[in-house]
């Protein structure tokens, strides 16, 4: 074979493993962890909040449980839920009774757009959570600086472990906790956080409301493509 044939040759071989390389990996797996509560660094991810920062008095926390004999610990998002205010509040809220746990922006954007799903594997004490994804501003006008938000409810009987699964189209746009009246489609590709927060009124029928105590466990937060 001449040199010139071979490197021709070579250069085929290359060129059609390049390819096939390019096909195989162009095609995204069928899900993909967006966060993985298993280690106590995974607590870094997130920031609380409450109606505290409103004069409230509800309070919440977020810790990693230590499962030992060397197994993978699971997040526990929990407080208390109150209708109380302090006296005194520069604030006018009406009433208390939230909390939630957001997680810091990301480096960037959370490319979801290939995906279809979210699912959460978690424990939950009976009560109505909502789960919130955070987009890039582009539905509110441009002057806030507030991300975009849309939210889904979520219910999860108590005492058990459940993977509940919410489709994307599921979460509706809302702006300061009221959803918008609106045909708006949500931006998957632009995805800049994501939350779950609890408060007493509100959510699916049958759940538990009011004060009080909340608990829910959260193993982990993936993306899945179902279709």
């Amino acid at each position: 074979m001449s040199r010139f044939r071979s490197l021709w040759q070579a250069s085929l071989n290359a060129t059609k493993k390049a390819l096939t390389w390019d096909v195989e990996n162009w095609i995204p797996p069928t899900e993909r962890y967006i966060f993985n509560f298993n280690s106590k660094e995974e607590v870094k991810k997130w920031h609380l909040y409450s109606d505290s920062e409103y004069g409230g008095m509800s309070s919440a926390s977020l810790e990693i449980t230590d499962a030992g004999n060397g197994l993978s610990g699971t997040g526990i998002f929990s407080g208390n839920l109150s209708l109380d205010l302090h006296e005194g509040s520069r604030w006018n809220i009406s009433r208390g009774g939230f909390c939630g746990m957001r997680s810091k922006k990301f480096d960037g954007f959370i490319d979801l757009e290939p995906y279809d799903t979210i699912a959460l594997k978690v424990k939950g004490d009976g009560r109505s959570y909502i789960s919130t994804i955070y987009t890039e501003n582009w539905v509110n006008s441009p002057a806030q600086q507030e991300d975009n938000s849309w939210q889904s409810f979520v219910f999860v009987p108590k005492g058990n472990w459940y993977i509940t699964k919410i489709p994307l189209a599921r979460y509706l746009p809302t702006w300061r906790g009221n959803v918008i009246d609106a045909e708006i489609e949500m931006n998957p590709s632009r995805i800049v956080g994501m939350s779950l927060s609890v408060n007493s009124g509100g959510g699916f029928p049958g759940a538990m409301t009011g004060p009080g105590d909340f608990k829910l466990e959260i193993d982990w937060i993936k993306a899945l493509r179902t279709q």
